[in-house]
């Protein structure tokens, strides 16, 4: 299995001699709107894509944890081929069926693609009011035969469900949402510091990979922050902090 961090939340697995993307968002640096409100408004995404979107489109399948625009955009609904098997949470099929895919599941609970066993998993993007305001968002767990377990968390806050995920399925790796995503009031909707660091703790067999970092302008959370708490706490064995483009071997 290997790992790629494209940018922001949009990645790339090799599972079971398969080529999964997840989080399909290839516009030009600076093409959208900042999420408002939010301290900085700087336009998004702040960072250009590592590698074209053209050769991104050549997986053998899309995975899409929720549509809000910093995880599935505009240019990647033109440059995807129409036939390309695309796997969502439920709410998010009818979307994707408008823009003319022809080849959308919807996963309920979980689904079996070419010896990968997808399974839906809950999120809970924000706390309180901007939870409900801002959901339904998905986690997924991603498995084969003979390859290590990940856990894509979604774009969520480390809460109850989390726990309950990580004592169901013991993922090898946990993909995290980070960044601290912010707005103007109210608390963070993705994962900050103390979200990661309590995945740390609770699961101690499982390697973390934050990503969701320095790519939109509410995210607030850098890899230098992170990374530096990480070496105060001694928790580098086990956290990576990986650069947009960086492949890691899992």
């Amino acid at each position: 299995m290997y790992f790629r961090l494209v940018r922001h939340a949009t990645i790339i697995l090799g599972i079971n001699k398969r080529k999964l993307l997840v989080d399909p968002v290839f516009s030009d640096k600076g093409s959208m709107e900042p999420a408002k409100p939010a301290e900085s408004q700087n336009r998004n995404p702040l960072v250009e894509l590592p590698v074209s979107g053209e050769m991104l489109t050549a997986c053998d399948a899309v995975l899409i944890t929720h549509t809000h625009r910093d995880h599935f955009d505009e240019a990647a609904a033109r440059l995807l081929p129409r036939d390309k098997q695309i796997f969502c949470q439920p709410r998010d099929r009818d979307k994707l069926l408008n823009y003319g895919f022809e080849n959308v599941t919807a996963i309920c609970r979980h689904i079996n693609w070419e010896g990968i066993r997808i399974a839906r998993t809950p999120a809970r993007h924000g706390h309180g009011a901007a939870a409900l305001m801002f959901a339904p968002v998905s986690g997924f767990v991603i498995s084969a035969t003979g390859e290590p377990a990940v856990y894509i968390t979604g774009d969520s806050v480390f809460y109850s469900a989390t726990r309950k995920v990580l004592d169901r399925y013991k993922p090898d790796i946990v993909i995290c949402n980070a960044g601290e995503a912010t707005f103007s009031c109210g608390r963070p909707i993705t994962m900050g510091i103390e979200d990661i660091a309590a995945i740390y703790r609770h699961s101690p067999a499982s390697r973390i990979i934050a990503v969701h970092m320095e790519s939109w302008n509410h995210c607030i959370l850098t890899r230098k922050d992170l990374g530096r708490y990480v070496l105060e706490n001694n928790m580098q064995d086990r956290i990576f902090i990986p650069r947009d483009g960086e492949e890691i071997a899992l």
